[in-house]
């Protein structure tokens, strides 16, 4: 129930208008400056020079063509489909998802390649960009999306399952609720907390 009282909700939202993409979701859960000058200051970033968003798409590329069949046997997977570009008109989102799962139950899926190492814990970055792949294939597809998954290449293609949860929804509506905040006020956010991560910013030489 916790999800169709989620969709309903997003649906009559006053902030959801601009169109974003869940990278500019996950770089706003990095640092909030990141939409400022992405969408106040109409700065576009060069990500396509950075090494790991290079090396992530060479990645992907591989993973298409090799794991064919491999995780019909693991999860049950009657069905997937590869690279499948996704909108939301409720929350005024878009992004291209790796791969939609249809399960043996029913449901469906999102299942993410990520060039890391597992590290003990599920990042939150990964678990909001999985639950906005859930909301977005839920909203596309009309059928339920209860569990997602994450593979970790670095970690010998570590597989991670993620139960969605209300609080998960809950969350990603309110960042997205807040990125539009700030792109309705124009006003200039706090920076980072985690300076380690202003080395690969594509703003960091314009960034105060």
């Amino acid at each position: 129930m916790f999800q169709e009282k989620f969709f309903n909700e997003s649906l009559h939202n006053p902030f959801i208008s601009a169109t974003l993409t869940v990278s500019d979701v996950i770089e706003f859960c990095f640092c909030k400056r990141f939409i400022f000058f992405m969408y106040s200051l109409g700065i576009p970033q060069r990500e396509e020079k950075l090494y790991k968003v290079q090396r992530g798409r060479e990645l992907h590329a591989i993973r298409e063509k090799q794991n064919v069949n491999y995780l019909r046997r693991k999860l049950g997977v009657k069905k997937k489909e590869i690279g499948v570009f996704l909108i939301s008109q409720s929350l005024g989102l878009s992004g291209t998802v790796d791969e939609v799962l249809h399960l043996s139950d029913g449901t469906l899926a999102p299942l993410d390649y990520k060039f890391a190492e597992f590290d003990r814990v599920l990042f939150k970055t990964h678990r909001v960009q999985s639950t906005l792949y859930a909301i977005m294939i839920q909203e596309n597809y009309d059928k339920k999306v209860t569990r997602g998954y994450i593979v970790y290449t670095r970690s010998h293609n570590l597989l991670r399952e993620i139960v969605y949860t209300e609080n998960d929804f809950k969350l990603a509506l309110s960042i997205i609720n807040e990125i539009k905040e700030v792109i309705k006020t124009g006003l200039f956010p706090e920076g980072t907390k985690y300076k380690s991560k202003c080395r690969d910013c594509t703003y960091r030489k314009i960034c105060i």
